[in-house]
């Protein structure tokens, strides 16, 4: 239970790069009724037609990003100079996992 809470909040936090509807009041606002089926938002149309947010990133489902984010990593370093001590140093992140970073509050 903990982790579909987990992934409810990210989800809410990173609603601009997935195809999830970031605007559901805009697409409340195209029904003609209550009983009518949902509507989706215009920015969410325009994200699914074009692949890219408003930012021009490219949009992804919620397990196709975290398979990006999988892929920054922590290396450790030994130079060839073996009086030198080993060294970790990390992946820097493309623009699409910085904005997801930033968007989640991570720091790296």
């Amino acid at each position: 239970m903990l982790a579909y809470y987990v992934e409810w909040h990210m989800r809410q936090k990173l609603a601009s790069l997935l195809f999830d509807d970031e605007d559901p009041a805009a697409g409340e606002a195209l029904r003609t009724s209550i009983v009518a089926p949902a509507q989706r938002s215009p920015s969410a149309i325009q994200k699914a037609r074009t692949l890219r947010t408003s930012d021009g990133l490219p949009t992804h489902s919620f397990a196709t990003l975290l398979k990006d984010l999988a892929t920054l990593t922590k290396n450790r370093v030994q130079p060839k100079f073996l009086a030198s001590p080993p060294f970790d140093t990390l992946a820097r992140p493309t623009p699409l996992q910085q904005r997801a970073l930033s968007l989640l509050a991570v720091a790296v």
